[in-house]
Parts: C-alpha cells; sequence; structure tokens
C-alpha cells in the first residue's frame, strides 16, 4: 500500500535536489530565460525542447518554477556498485523516469505512457522530439509517433523550448563543462486539440511534430536538417570508420614504399663505390 508519506517523499527529494542544484547552476553558470511567462502556473503542459547537451536536463527543471519530468535510458538506474547508485538516486532526485530502449517500438510506447502518466497528474513533462542529441549542433528533424500521439491522447498544450550555447558548455565527451551562459527560450503554447481522436494518422502526427519543429527552430535560430539525428549519427559515425581504415592503409603502404626507396640507393650507392 502506497502511503501519502511514500507519495511524498520523491517531491521532497526533488524539492531538495532543485534547491541544491538549482541554486548552484544560477551561481556558476547565470543561465538566462526568455518566455517564463508561458508556462502555466497549474495544469498539464509538455515541453517539447530542442537537445544539445547532456545537461541541457538540468538546466531547464532547475530554471523553472513548476517540476518537469524527463525520460532517460534505463541504464542510469540499474548500473550495479556505489556508482551506480549514486546516479540512479540523481537521476530520480532530479525527476527523471527511466525507459527501456532495448527495442525500439517498446521503447516509444513505454515513453508514451510515461508522458501520459505525468500529465494525468497535472504537471509537466518534458520531450526532446529530436531524440537524440544533435550531433553538429543543427536542428534535426523530429520524431513524430512520441510527441505528436502525446499531445493527441492528453489535449495538454505543447510549449516549444530553444536551449542555446548548451552543446558549447559540455559537448559530448567532455567531463567538466566550460563556465559560460547559456540560454533557454520558451515559446507560446501550442494547441493540437483540434485533431484529437486523430492519433493513429500518420499524415497528422507529422503535421503536428513539424509545427512544433518551426517553432523550435525560430526560438533557437538553428540550421534544420529534414534528416533524422538517430540517421545522421549512424552516417557520421560511417563516414568516420571509412576515414580511418583509409588513413591505416595509408599508413601500412608508406614503409614498403619506403624500403623501396632505400633499396634502391643502397645498391646505386655499391655501384657508386665499385666505380
Amino acid at each position: 500500500m502506497v502511503t501519502r508519506a511514500d507519495r511524498r517523499r520523491p517531491r521532497l527529494f526533488y524539492s531538495a535536489m532543485k534547491m541544491s542544484l538549482g541554486n548552484s547552476l544560477r551561481l556558476v553558470f547565470r543561465p538566462w530565460v526568455e518566455g517564463m511567462e508561458n508556462v502555466p502556473d497549474t495544469g498539464a503542459a509538455i515541453l517539447a525542447s530542442n537537445h544539445l547537451s547532456f545537461s541541457d536536463s538540468f538546466f531547464l527543471p532547475s530554471m523553472l518554477h513548476r517540476k518537469v519530468t524527463f525520460i532517460a535510458k534505463a541504464e542510469y538506474f540499474t548500473t550495479p556498485g556505489v556508482k551506480g547508485r549514486l546516479t540512479a538516486a540523481f537521476f530520480k532526485g532530479v525527476g527523471q523516469l527511466p525507459v527501456d530502449r532495448s527495442g525500439s517500438r517498446g521503447a516509444g510506447e513505454a515513453a508514451i505512457k510515461s508522458g501520459l502518466d505525468v500529465l494525468e497528474r497535472g504537471e509537466l513533462f518534458g520531450i526532446y522530439p529530436e531524440g537524440t542529441r544533435s550531433p553538429d549542433g543543427r536542428l534535426y528533424r523530429g520524431k513524430p509517433g512520441g510527441l505528436g500521439r502525446l499531445a493527441l491522447l492528453s489535449g495538454a498544450p505543447v510549449l516549444p523550448v530553444a536551449m542555446i550555447d548548451t552543446e558549447k558548455i559540455q559537448p559530448p565527451g567532455q567531463v567538466v563543462p566550460k563556465v559560460m551562459r547559456p540560454g533557454i527560450r520558451i515559446g507560446k503554447p501550442l494547441d493540437f486539440t483540434r485533431y484529437q481522436g486523430m492519433e493513429h494518422d500518420r499524415f497528422i502526427l507529422r503535421s503536428v511534430t513539424d509545427e512544433v519543429m518551426y517553432e523550435i527552430m525560430k526560438l533557437s535560430g538553428q540550421e534544420y536538417v529534414d534528416e533524422y539525428a538517430t540517421a545522421a549519427k549512424r552516417r557520421m559515425a560511417d563516414e568516420a570508420k571509412r576515414r580511418k581504415a583509409e588513413e591505416k592503409a595509408e599508413k601500412a603502404e608508406k614503409p614498403e614504399t619506403s624500403d623501396r626507396a632505400d633499396g634502391g640507393s643502397g645498391a646505386g650507392g655499391r655501384r657508386d663505390a665499385a666505380a
């Protein structure tokens, strides 16, 4: 049986974590925010944001006066050992929900269910329509299944959000963040209730998602790429592997060429000596 104390404990943990982390982020990085008045004081809403850095999920919640819940991969919550337990506690403390991403369709359904649970409680739910971090700072095509279905099933307004310069603070692979001022722009809420009951129409879902992505593009000033970020990452990884293989092949050929050149010089030297 879940008691009132059990329900209050995560809220207290979140409040304590937000106070300590939020104050630290404000003091060190001094993030600026535009459009805070667009966040409703009460009721459900979806925050649809671009995704530039791992730190996006910390800067945005720390600056809002209301709790916002994001989803995170389940590995952050199940890693064994002391470090794993600390990581799990941290992600729970900042309002992250675990989702198993081992199967793409199962992951999508789990994310939607988690989002609906949050929205049905009248809370804020955060989502990254691109599905993953941008590999190069540009804005990529939004995936319609998550955002579109959440908006139509819940009837909640969608607030487009633009994170500014967070990729410069902590690029992928960089552990120690660079101290500089990031920004957050929150757009006016978008109402998609006119499409309710059409959550299985892929053209409607695509239209809803594209409208949100267009607003994010205007807020962020990013160059838009009509390609999924996951596909772009695979292509970039393949290109990097190809270049590495070519460089390895070139290095393998150089010693052989050098040996032939030395051999010729040596023979010539012997002929010169004999003369």
